[in-house]
């Protein structure tokens, strides 16, 4: 059974009932597939996470680390070997319910409509239709979708299938956002757009997210703070906070601080052997 999170609430336009985000807490968490075998995989860890709530919190490293693991786990769809996750001070022990989650690929039911892909939280969840149906439309205006709520996924571009993919994840108002790989796909132009549309929807929900990437300068435009992993087994290498305007700047190559922090990243992986210039 899944459990419940994220009580608590803050006014939203067109919502004065939304939830707010929940903290996320990591304590010396591990992951080994197969640890029974003679041929066990380490797959992560041991990691520390204190994600405080309503924060945006970026994850970065080299393939095969354990991001997508690490999601996972806070999520409570994969159990942790050892170590715990606890989700506004709770143990967590079960999937969580009040948490929505974005994959690299959309996942939308080609037979749906795009906007009946996002009632399926409605009829999954048994929620009031009414009021998801004011949030969908509310999100669909705010991820720049409006008028493609009677499209079939095959009519959509992938950029506005990713944007439906996000509307789904959020409609039933969660706690948290995880996001693994969300913008891996798309088009430089399309990423940006969406990078920055999905931003103004943050500063006004303030969702805890956690956000996994390959790219640093999605990590940087994007996080309050990034948290760089090594190399498979994933651990936590750095912490950087990312003392940037909100909200950012589309292009944000032009704004001097911005350099330095990617330029630092760089540098870590450079270090790590993940970069040989």
């Amino acid at each position: 059974m899944a459990e419940k999170v994220g009580s608590k609430h803050s006014a939203l336009a067109g919502d004065g009932d939304a939830t707010i985000g929940a903290s996320i807490v990591a304590k010396a968490i591990v992951k080994v597939y197969g640890q029974d075998t003679d041929n066990p995989f380490h797959a992560l860890g041991p990691i520390d996470l204190n994600i405080k709530p309503g924060e945006f919190v970026g994850l970065i490293g080299p393939s095969g680390c354990g991001k997508s693991t690490a999601l996972l786990l806070a999520s409570g769809l994969e159990p942790a070997t050892s170590g715990i996750v606890e989700i506004d001070g709770q143990t967590l022990t079960n999937p969580i319910s009040e948490v929505g989650i974005v994959f690299q690929d959309h996942l939308l039911l080609d037979f749906r409509t795009a906007m009946q892909n996002v009632m399926l939280q409605q009829e999954i969840r048994g929620l009031d239709a009414n009021k998801l149906r004011t949030r969908a439309d509310m999100l669909f205006e705010r991820l720049g979708i409006a008028g493609s709520e009677d499209r079939y996924p095959r009519q959509l571009s992938g950029g506005m299938r990713q944007r439906v993919s996000i509307a789904r994840a959020l409609v039933h108002d969660p706690s948290m956002l995880l996001m693994d790989e969300p913008f891996g796909a798309l088009d430089a132009i399309t990423r940006t757009q969406i990078r920055h549309d999905l931003e103004m929807l943050w500063l006004e929900t303030k969702k805890t997210v956690l956000f996994i990437t390959h790219s640093i300068e999605e990590a940087v435009g994007l996080s309050d703070r990034v948290l760089v992993m090594s190399q498979s087994p994933g651990t936590i290498i750095e912490e950087i906070k990312i003392d940037l305007p909100r909200p950012r700047p589309a292009h944000l190559g032009e704004h001097p601080e911005f350099a330095k922090y990617a330029e630092r990243i760089y540098k870590i992986f450079t270090k790590l052997g993940v970069y040989k210039f």
